[in-house]
């Protein structure tokens, strides 16, 4: 049996696709009664508490909003680390710390338990798809056992190497990204002051060399449209992963000047009521001419 705790924005079509694909009984939690209600209608068996997914489950798959989150889950009170038999796996698809994750390896080995830290990148419509990126931090033998099963929910699966290695690249990605965005942002700003239509703008970047990822889903689809939708992927959200990827940045004893640029603007965004929104909301604030 699979197991999977954590239902928000990304985990619940996850869990669906697992659920409809593995052809395996999926128990789920979370706290949200709401959501966990919901997840019945997906042939999904809602889970009284963390231990009773623990106690029924080989397999668990979490999907949490952060390392707090994380850490409550798998060390906490009733957490997986004291119920989850040895021999089970936990699979991380959340974000959080490199450190976090090579520790709770190390403290589920301990217990004859293995994890891998299996960070998802894309939208909220690729993780609906089961078009998802999934990078993943594990020993060879656990990657092998687990790839069928991300081949439930992405299209793209990098083993990026041991413990700890998928939450690197998932902050680095996520770096990339929230720097690709200020830059749309600007670009968009700059193209409204030159008169220039902006969908014709964009268009223009996509046949250049600014084209992008970023461009072509946080650019057209939500910058040019002005939808940012609070259940999305939010600006305070961004701010915990580029919080995670300056962390990181420190431990290697480096400074990145992109990367804290793109936190101070993704802060400011946030100051000025945008941390719900759709993290490309920060487009809002670059607008907003300087006085004087």
């Amino acid at each position: 049996m699979l197991g999977f705790i954590g239902l928000g924005t990304m985990g619940a079509p996850m869990c669906r696709n697992l659920a409809a694909k593995s052809g395996q009984e999926v128990r789920a939690y979370d706290s949200d009664l709401e959501a966990l209600a919901q997840m019945d209608e997906a042939g999904v068996t809602p889970a009284e508490s963390i231990r009773d997914v623990a106690e029924h489950a080989d397999i668990i798959f979490l999907s949490l909003p952060g390392g707090p989150q994380v850490n409550a889950v798998c060390m906490g009170a009733g957490s997986l680390l004291t119920h989850l038999k040895p021999g089970g796996l936990v699979v991380d698809f959340s974000t959080t710390p490199v450190n976090m994750a090579r520790d709770l390896s190390a403290r589920f080995l301990a217990r004859g338990i293995q994890f891998a830290d299996a960070p998802v990148a894309r939208t909220r419509q690729a993780a609906v798809d089961g078009t998802l990126s999934v990078m993943v931090g594990a020993p060879d033998h656990v990657f092998a056992r687990l790839k069928p099963l991300f081949e439930y929910v992405a299209t793209d699966i990098t083993h990026c190497g041991g413990p700890g290695a998928g939450q690197a690249m998932k902050i680095i990605n996520n770096m990339v990204l929230f720097q690709n965005v200020v830059a749309l942002a600007e670009a968009l700003a700059l193209i409204r002051h030159a008169g220039v239509d902006p969908a014709l703008g964009f268009e223009a970047l996509s046949k250049g060399s600014a084209d992008s990822f970023a461009l072509r889903n946080h650019g057209i689809k939500a910058m040019l449209t002005g939808d940012y939708p609070e259940k999305a992927f939010s600006s305070e959200y961004a701010l915990k992963d580029i919080r995670y990827a300056l962390r990181f940045a420190e431990e290697a004893g480096l400074f990145l000047h992109g990367a804290d640029n793109a936190k101070e603007i993704i802060k400011k965004a946030i100051r000025a009521g945008h941390g719900k929104e759709y993290f490309p909301a920060l487009a809002k604030i670059i607008a907003v001419k300087k006085k004087g």
